[in-house]
């Protein structure tokens, strides 16, 4: 078996049968791309079928010099998944990453925007320009929603309950869930396609899309990280911002403000609550409130 014939299998079975986003998909190709670019330099001349965990040892070694441990542990999680999948369909009798240990992850927490800053953000959107309603809407829904980039650009006029106070969102795997929108995103939003979007000449295949370019067309997710460096960089705000960021402060706030975890991995759209831990931290004085609130030893004498 060539190795673009069980790359392209592993593909569609990521695909159809566990419902994984096309970028998700591009990274396990990008993944398993690596590992036959280093057997092909190494003069290693084997199909993916034939691949021994000798050659899986050589090529982590070989990554580990190139790349941070997050990036390893990823490669190596990926290549095993495509291993599984051909044990799975019994085009091979073991897994040669079995005994393949990832590095241990470094768990770097995002910056978190306080209010202040994302409210310093939004005034900055500069009110003369055409697209200033359709920025607003876009950096109150990041925020107010707490969504991932490609939600956000994905996100359809039809998904919009406004009348319920949610909006129907589609995640990672096309698993769809709902989100409770405020008044004041409404607004923004609502604002935007009366009085920007409905100017706009809007191609057939996006007319259901929300948030459109100037020509009418959906929004790439590098001209969204775009508005927001730009905005960032106009507002001085001194931190490494990107569409996440609004995303990471959603989370943070909510719990700064009581919400329980679970209530946030849903909102969040994240399938394990372990995800969600990890996403998040308590400063201090989060900790210490919650220890004086639920602790039996912490009531007054």
């Amino acid at each position: 078996m060539k190795w673009i014939h069980a790359i392209n299998d592993f593909k569609d079975y990521l695909k159809i049968e566990r419902g994984l986003s096309d970028n998700s998909i591009i990274s396990y190709e990008n993944d398993l791309k690596k590992l036959e670019s280093f057997l092909t330099n190494k003069s290693i001349s084997i199909n993916p079928l034939l691949v021994e965990s000798s050659h899986i040892k050589e090529f982590v070694y070989y990554i580990s010099k190139k790349v941070k441990a997050n990036s390893q542990s990823r490669i190596i999680s990926g290549i095993r998944s495509f291993y599984d999948y051909l044990l799975f369909e019994k085009l091979i009798e073991n897994n040669p990453l079995t005994n393949i240990e990832s590095p241990k992850q470094q768990r770097k927490l995002p910056s978190t925007l306080s209010l202040e800053e994302i409210n310093l953000m939004i005034q900055r959107i500069d009110r003369t320009k055409k697209e200033s309603e359709r920025n607003i809407a876009i950096i109150e829904t990041l925020y107010g929603c707490g969504l991932r980039v490609s939600e956000l650009t994905e996100l359809k006029i039809s998904d919009l309950f406004f009348t319920e106070d949610f909006i129907k969102v589609t995640g990672k795997g096309n698993k769809q869930r709902l989100v409770p929108v405020s008044d004041i995103n409404k607004k923004c939003i609502n604002e935007y396609i009366l009085n920007s979007r409905s100017k706009l000449k809007i191609s057939a295949n996006y007319s259901d899309i929300l948030f459109l370019n100037r020509n009418g067309k959906k929004l790439t997710r590098a001209m969204i990280f775009t508005i927001v460096k730009n905005l960032s960089k106009i507002s001085e705000i001194d931190k490494i911002i990107s569409p996440h960021t609004f995303r990471h402060s959603f989370a943070t706030h909510l719990l700064e403000n009581g919400a329980d975890l679970k209530t946030i991995q849903q909102l969040l759209g994240h399938e394990s609550i372990t995800t969600t831990e990890i996403y998040m931290h308590l400063d201090n004085t989060a900790l210490i409130n919650v220890m004086k609130k639920f602790h039996p030893r912490s009531k007054s004498i």
